[in-house]
């Protein structure tokens, strides 16, 4: 049985995607693969199949990943912003 982590990376691999992408990113690509993969135009069905298991499993993810907007984190993801506090008098 895969972890968690790896069950995330398997469904990027899945996907096609890297690990450092947004959620209109993820829509695009599972459109992309979908057009490729449909048994309605002649691809797999099983394929399709994780394809939209993995698409629901990163969606599902991302719906219930808690965000944290404390200063840390902010000037994580904002560095630029954590150095301007720096200089203020």
């Amino acid at each position: 049985m895969l972890t968690f982590e790896e069950e995330i990376h398997k469904a990027l691999e899945v996907l096609n995607l890297p690990p450092l992408i947004t959620k209109a990113d993820i829509k695009r690509q599972y459109h992309h693969e979908a057009k490729k993969h449909h048994p309605d135009i002649g691809g797999d069905a099983l394929k399709m199949e994780e394809i939209s298991r993995a698409y629901k499993f990163l969606m599902s993810y991302i719906d219930n990943f808690r965000y944290t907007f404390n200063h840390e984190e902010i000037n994580r993801v904002f560095p630029e912003l954590g150095h301007n506090d720096k200089f203020k008098l």
